[in-house]
C-alpha cells in the first residue's frame, strides 16, 4: 500500500540513541499529497461537493460570502489554518499565548537505513527523519532561526549528513513555520474553529493532524446535538495531553544539559521510553502515568 510502515521513535543526540516501540499497530510515513487525495476521495465519496479555487472572502449573518454569492449555512465550520481568517473574522485572535518555531523540509531518494521515526538533536535544531519507502526519505529541520535551512544545518547532524551526503533529492526544499498556541475560546455563535486554525502544538509532537481528526469526531457529535459547548469541552480535554508532551520536548529543546541527561535515562531505561510513548499516545491510565513519572524522576536524577 502507500506509505511506509516503521514500528517506533528514535531520539538521537551526539552521544546517546535511545529508541521505544509502539505497543500497538505500526505508524506510517507518507507523502502529504497522497494523503491529501486519500481524503479527497473520502470526502467526494461521502457526498461531500469540493469547491477548489474558491476562496471565502467573509461572512454575513446567515453564511459564507464566495465572490458575489452568500452560501447559506446553518454552521460553519472554520479549518484554515495557522493564520486562520476566520478566526479574526470572528473576534477570537486576541488574548492568544504562542511560541513559533521555523522548519524546512525536502524529500530524498535514499534506501530506508531504519525502521523507526528518528528525531536527531542537536545545540540549535531538530533533524526529522521519515521513511516514506523503501527508497524515499523525507528529512524535516525545526529551529528558532528563521534564517537557518538544511544546507546550514548539516555541520549539526554529521550522522545524519553521512547518511544523505550523496543522496538525490526529490523535491524543493520548502518553508512552514510551527507554533504552540492555545486560544480561550473556539466557537462563537454557529462558527466553530478546528485543526490548526482552532489552536495548535509544536510539530515535536506529532500531534498535528491526529488531533484534528479527534477534534473533528468531537465536533461531528457536537453539532449532532445541535450545540458547540459541548466541542469546547472536548476540545480542550483533546489539547491537554498533546500541549503537555510539547511543553517537555521544547522544555529538552531550550535545556541541552537536560536533555543529554533526559535521553541517556532513556537509552538506560528502554521500557520507561516505551511507558512515556504509550502515554503520548493517550495508551495509559492515571496509575500508569504516576508511575511512569516517578520512575522518570528516578532516571534523571541518576543519569
Amino acid at each position: 500500500g502507500d506509505g511506509q510502515a516503521f514500528r517506533g521513535i528514535r531520539f538521537i543526540d551526539a552521544e546517546t540513541s535511545a529508541e521505544a516501540s509502539f505497543s500497538g499497530v505500526n505508524g506510517v510515513g507518507v507523502r502529504r499529497t497522497v494523503l491529501h487525495q486519500k481524503m479527497v476521495e473520502r470526502a467526494e465519496g461521502c457526498g461531500i461537493t469540493l469547491l477548489w479555487n474558491t476562496p471565502v472572502a467573509g461572512l454575513s449573518g446567515d453564511g459564507a460570502i464566495l465572490g458575489d454569492t452568500v452560501v447559506k449555512a446553518r454552521w460553519i465550520i472554520g479549518a484554515d489554518g495557522i493564520h486562520s481568517r476566520v478566526r479574526r473574522w470572528i473576534g477570537l485572535d486576541g488574548n492568544v499565548r504562542q511560541e513559533m518555531r521555523f522548519a524546512q523540509r525536502r524529500h530524498y531518494r535514499v534506501k530506508a537505513w531504519t525502521d523507526c521515526m528518528e528525531i536527531h538533536w542537536s545545540q540549535k535544531a531538530q533533524a526529522y527523519v521519515t521513511p516514506l519507502s523503501n527508497e524515499e526519505t523525507c528529512v524535516a529541520l525545526i529551529s528558532r532561526d528563521p534564517r537557518m535551512r538544511l544546507e546550514d544545518a548539516w555541520r549539526e547532524f554529521p550522522k545524519l549528513a553521512g547518511r544523505l551526503f550523496q543522496a538525490e533529492p526529490r523535491s524543493a526544499e520548502r518553508g512552514a513555520v510551527t507554533v504552540s498556541r492555545r486560544l480561550g475560546q473556539v466557537y462563537r455563535g454557529n462558527i466553530a474553529l478546528i485543526g490548526d486554525a482552532s489552536g495548535s502544538v509544536d510539530a515535536i509532537t506529532g500531534e498535528g493532524l491526529c488531533l484534528s481528526f479527534r477534534q473533528a469526531m468531537a465536533l461531528a457529535d457536537a453539532l449532532g446535538n445541535g450545540e458547540l459547548e459541548s466541542y469546547q469541552r472536548a476540545h480542550r480535554r483533546l489539547a491537554r495531553r498533546p500541549n503537555t508532551t510539547g511543553r517537555l520536548l521544547l522544555l529538552l529543546d531550550r535545556h541541552p544539559p537536560f536533555r543529554k541527561r533526559a535521553l541517556r535515562g532513556l537509552a538506560e531505561d528502554p521500557e520507561l521510553f516505551a511507558r512515556l510513548l504509550a502515554a503520548h499516545l493517550g495508551e495509559a491510565s492515571p496509575r500508569f502515568l504516576a508511575a511512569t513519572s516517578l520512575r522518570l524522576g528516578w532516571q534523571f536524577l541518576a543519569a
